[in-house]
């Protein structure tokens, strides 16, 4: 059932949203602090729990998966209630913080480009540009086989 899945979001980000205020006290700042990003991790592993287990059914998938999409809109929402002038007159610090964490971004982005790169005369790549571009059926084509696999 789909409330089901709305059931185990809403129990999620409860649970996120009161571990985030005890972490927000434990470091003596009086915020929440990474509810919605522990309520996030929390669905995701029970949606995989659920799925190893064989209990994640089709209406519950969907609830999830349906409210799993909404997470960024709802974090740029959260977002924009910040009160980024504040912060900025805090101090340097905050700037510094923001560039390193956008430089560390960036770099990662580039590490991950670098290592996951395909080659892009690959048939799966080639196969996937025809599948986006509408031109072929994605049961028409037979996977690749693994690199390095015997054939045998």
């Amino acid at each position: 059932m789909i409330v089901l899945g709305v059931a185990l979001l809403a129990a999620a980000t409860l649970i996120g949203v009161y571990l985030g205020d005890l972490l927000g006290l434990a470091l003596g700042v009086k915020a929440n602090v990474g509810g919605v990003g522990i309520a996030m991790i929390l669905l995701i592993a029970a949606r995989l729990w659920l799925s190893q287990r064989g209990r994640l059914t089709k209406g519950v998938q969907f609830g999830v998966e349906f409210w799993a999409g909404m997470y960024i809109p709802i974090v740029v929402a959260m977002a924009a209630q910040q009160n980024v002038v504040a912060a900025v007159s805090g101090g340097p610090i905050v700037l510094i913080a923001a560039t390193g964490s956008l430089v560390l971004c960036f770099g990662a982005v580039a590490l991950l480009s670098r290592i996951g790169r395909r080659d892009a005369g690959s048939g799966a790549v080639e196969h996937g540009g025809s599948v986006i571009g509408g031109d072929a059926e994605p049961e028409a084509v037979a996977p690749a086989a693994a690199p390095g696999a015997r054939k045998g």
